[in-house]
């Protein structure tokens, strides 16, 4: 096959990014003013500056959104255009003029090479600091100040040493019944214990009250007390305001250092950050599925015009996105791996394209 790009692959590509960027500013636009309905009594409210509005929020949700729904845009874009491809009979002349169904799929596949590049390029580097920057607004003029809830926390903050926390309470950032303790092999070498622990963020340490710590040498122990002792360990306060959307603000080596210490220290919501982490490129890899499904449904010229390929589009991009928050929820239940769940939709949606694509007008 040859793939040197020629006269018509330009003409596809063209219309491809140039009707996928103009499904993003109109549906883009059109959220953005549903948006700004429902929150703008918490603007009002809370009086948010507009510059904070315009630059903090909306400049940093217009990319998440835009990626977010990128597999939306894509089929609808497909669909859209090679629907009026068909329709005026340049399919039908295409395939005439000795260019195989194959061939024609080269410019597609080269526009959604472009789109998942540049969508992996802002999922990995680009989203995540304008997420912090629209989540902080949220959580200052929308959301609220943020409670820990979580109760009884373990954590392995390094090899052979473990961390127990009653209660975190983020008002004071004052840890309760804290306690640290140090085991070799099935041997407990040490424990500390304290009422509280408060954070200290000027020399980024804990600051315990009322503590007692006891040291295991073979069959003897002592034990020294006091009321107040300032000690470092591997966690911070940062890691008690982790949230689901926290994973959100991490680029791809911060992601990746946050998976390696959850596992470390035996963190139970590491399955949120893998799930963070696959999302990101499952989300990109649907460009070619999805293009490949759009054109096989869209090649074939209809008597009822476009608007019968376009309900299906809009029908099957939208069950692609339902069924990915569908397996979000099996990680939450622990039913699937992060990167078995992420991963199923496109596969399931690969075998629908091939099907398609097996059957199309050739």
């Amino acid at each position: 096959m040859n793939f040197r790009i020629t006269t018509i692959d330009r003409y596809i590509i063209k219309k491809f990014i140039g009707t996928y960027l103009f499904a993003i500013i109109l549906i883009i636009g059109i959220v953005i003013i549903f948006d700004i309905s429902e929150k703008i009594d918490n603007f009002v409210d809370k009086e948010a500056p507009l510059d904070a509005i315009i630059f903090d929020y909306y400049c940093n949700f217009i990319p998440y959104f835009m990626n977010m729904f990128s597999p939306l845009f894509v089929f609808i874009t497909v669909i859209f255009f090679t629907s009026k491809l068909a329709a005026n009979s340049e399919i039908i002349a295409i395939l005439a003029g000795g260019i195989s169904f194959k061939r024609l799929m080269y410019p597609y596949f080269l526009s959604a090479l472009a789109i998942a590049s540049f969508s992996l390029f802002l999922n990995l580097f680009v989203i995540p600091p304008a997420n912090k920057k629209r989540i902080e607004f949220e959580d200052k003029y929308i959301v609220g100040k943020f409670y820990n809830t979580n109760k009884n926390m373990h954590y392995q903050t390094e090899p052979g040493t473990f961390l127990y926390v009653q209660k975190f309470n983020t008002w004071n950032n004052t840890a309760t019944k804290f306690t640290l303790e140090t085991i070799d092999g099935h041997d407990l070498k040490s424990k500390l214990f304290a009422e509280t622990a408060a954070w200290d963020s000027t020399s980024g340490s804990w600051k315990l009250r009322n503590y007692y710590i006891k040291k295991y040498v073979g069959d003897k122990q002592s034990i020294t007390f006091g009321k107040d002792l300032d000690t470092t360990i591997k966690i911070t306060v940062s890691d008690f305001y982790l949230k689901r959307n926290s994973y959100e603000t991490l680029d791809f080596y911060e992601l990746n250092d946050l998976i390696a210490a959850q596992k470390m220290r035996g963190d139970g919501t590491v399955k949120y950050a893998e799930m963070e982490k696959h999302t990101r490129y499952s989300i990109p890899f649907s460009a070619f599925i999805l293009t490949l499904m759009g054109v096989s449904l869209s090649s074939r010229k209809k008597r009822g015009g476009i608007g019968l390929n376009m309900g299906i589009g809009i029908a099957l991009s939208f069950s692609y996105i339902l069924f990915l928050k569908f397996s979000q929820m099996f990680v939450q239940t622990d039913m699937l791996p992060p990167a078995a769940a992420m991963w199923v939709p496109n596969v399931l949606y690969a075998f629908v394209a091939a099907f398609l694509y097996r059957i199309a007008p050739k």
